[in-house]
């Protein structure tokens, strides 16, 4: 076994320029507000309202820009606003639910992009072989507070030069951990 960060990640939204100019006006630039951990990868200042069938929640935009739109809730938070979310790898959003997003500038409907993340592991490709793993082996995770202790399964490991060695996976999921903030892992292969 090898000891992995896990990190909660909250409800968000990618954009791409386009729908960010829609949202924020012409020329709009995102404002880092603080580094995650992902090399390059940030939250911003700007917020946007996610518009559901039954509901809406305010998410923050995470930066740089995207090639696609994908907006990222948990299931609980999914069936708050009414939209059936498949569990999806970050990137797969052909075929998914839109939602609406609001801006302080204008609103955009989107076809699809709206996705519960399936758990992952991003790791470096040196980490990978140092653990013994490749990208998109699926992986399961041992984690938990007291009184909380669980095993995740069906966790994806995914693997690239520009990644930091951390887990991911949203707030039900913490929950379900007892977690606050991030904690230790142990992958089980």
């Amino acid at each position: 076994m090898s000891k992995i960060l896990v990190e909660m990640s909250a409800r968000h939204v990618h954009v791409t320029q386009e729908t960010l100019e829609v949202l924020f006006g012409k020329d709009a630039q995102l404002t880092k507000k603080k580094d995650l951990s992902q090399p390059g990868q940030f939250v911003c200042m700007e917020k946007v309202t996610i518009v559901g069938p039954k509901g809406e929640m305010a998410a923050s935009i995470l930066g740089p820009v995207r090639k696609e739109d994908q907006i990222e809730v948990s299931l609980t938070e999914a069936r708050k606003l009414g939209i059936a979310a498949p569990v999806r790898e970050s990137g797969d959003v052909a075929g998914t639910p839109g939602c609406k997003l609001v801006g302080p500038k204008g609103e955009i409907e989107l076809e699809n992009g709206v996705i519960a993340a399936k758990r992952h592991i991003h790791l470096t490709p040196e980490a990978a072989a140092e653990i013994g793993v490749s990208d998109k082996q699926i992986v399961s995770v041992a984690v938990g507070g007291e009184g909380r202790k669980l095993v995740f399964g069906d966790v994806v490991v995914r693997v690239s030069p520009s990644y930091a060695p951390a887990m991911h996976i949203d707030t039900d999921e913490a929950n379900a951990a007892g977690m606050a903030g991030s904690m230790e892992g142990e992958i089980i292969l």
